[in-house]
């Protein structure tokens, strides 16, 4: 449904784009994430036709968006991060300029109702714009982003400015869109790409450093143990007792305290659960265990590992000299499971860019 080909966009001797190129298939919901400044906003407004490319080819359903702009843009449903309302207009006038604006030819009134109850807005349809919360802003740019029911739907941080409450109930409306439509979700809160995203795509100086199907990431996630343990006992000691027990692949002494009681975060081997071995150890030497802590692998660990990776990979542009880095937390950085998903979301990465790059060789000769 969406299909970027070596995509790359220049501002003077920045490249915000560099050379990208991924499928997204139909009925598919896709998270695309990065850090500030890694081509995101780029990429998406190249894809909406709000930017052209110096390079490269975007389509929807086969309509490249820059032969047939006007064409390949009424299959797009779009929501910027700024949602685009008019302040001095009720929800009812707004809405009912963008469905002339869009061409829309299902019938009006039953087509607006039938979306301001799935955005939950129709008791405000008669307000101005200008005195409703961010919140409900918000929602009336989802609003206009639905109609015409378009079959992709683009969302850039739709859930910025809302409450607990409101942020479960767009979730839920994003998957459930994602049964009908292709969705691209572009957000900085990871457990939303979590909850609702079938894919995982990550830019990063304006290169793609990871795609991977949520799935296959929450498997890896699910099956690491990590804990924190807070155990009374000289501190030399049980850190030594417990990098030496089997089954155990790192171990940290975090600063802590709890009166004699010192804490540990420990990781074992994937699919090994040492916990009871842990305990009758401990319970051996006398020492007392009185706090265990899962802590389990999050999508932000690996979404940063995966970043500080790159950042040490991709060269920074001629001319300028790459910033010095922060610190990374040796949690982080030292952490085995971690390290060895992110080696293998970028190799794998890496892996698609050089077989895109000999398809092309492939075509001129």
């Amino acid at each position: 449904m969406i299909k970027i080909e070596r995509l790359t966009k220049n501002y003077g001797s920045n490249c915000a784009v560099d050379d990208i190129s991924f499928e997204i298939e139909k009925g598919e919901t896709v998270g695309f994430l990065g850090p500030n400044g890694a081509g995101k906003s780029t990429t998406m407004n190249i894809l909406t036709g709000y930017l052209s490319a110096s390079a490269g080819r975007v389509s929807i359903d086969g309509i490249d968006i820059l032969a047939d702009p006007i064409g390949a843009k009424r299959l797009i449903g779009y929501l910027p991060e700024q949602p685009p309302v008019y302040l001095d207009m009720t929800v009812d006038e707004y809405l009912k300029f963008n469905y002339e604006l869009k061409g829309c030819t299902i019938e009006r009134e039953p087509h607006l109702a039938e979306i301001c109850e799935v955005v939950k807005i129709s008791h405000v349809r008669k307000r101005l714009i200008r005195n409703l919360s961010k919140g409900y802003r918000q929602r009336v740019g989802v609003a206009q982003a639905l109609i015409g029911n378009p079959p992709v739907i683009i969302f850039d941080e739709p859930t910025v400015g809302l409450d607990p409450k409101q942020i479960i109930e767009i979730r839920s409306l994003i998957r459930s869109l994602g049964k009908d439509h292709t969705v691209l979700l572009s957000t900085h809160i990871l457990q939303e790409v979590q909850a609702v995203c079938d894919r995982i795509i990550i830019i990063n100086k304006g290169k793609i450093v990871a795609d991977e199907k949520t799935e296959n990431i929450t498997r890896v996630v699910e099956g690491n143990r990590r804990f924190n343990v807070k155990i009374c006992g000289p501190q030399r000691d049980v850190l030594d007792t417990l990098k030496a027990l089997p089954g155990i692949s790192y171990v940290e002494l975090l600063a802590q305290k709890d009166g004699d009681a010192c804490t540990y975060m420990v990781e074992s081997e994937f699919g090994v659960d040492v916990r009871k071995k842990l305990f009758y150890t401990v319970a051996e030497r006398g020492w007392a265990i009185i706090g265990l802590e899962s802590l389990g692998m999050s999508l932000e660990d690996i979404f940063i590992t995966v970043v500080n990776k790159t950042e040490e990979d991709i060269p920074a542009e001629s001319g300028k000299r790459n910033k010095p880095s922060a610190p990374k937390r040796s949690r982080r950085t030292r952490n085995t499971l971690e390290n060895d998903l992110a080696d293998t979301l970028v190799k794998d990465a890496e892996q698609r860019r050089a077989e895109a790059a000999d398809e092309v060789i492939d075509e001129d000769i």
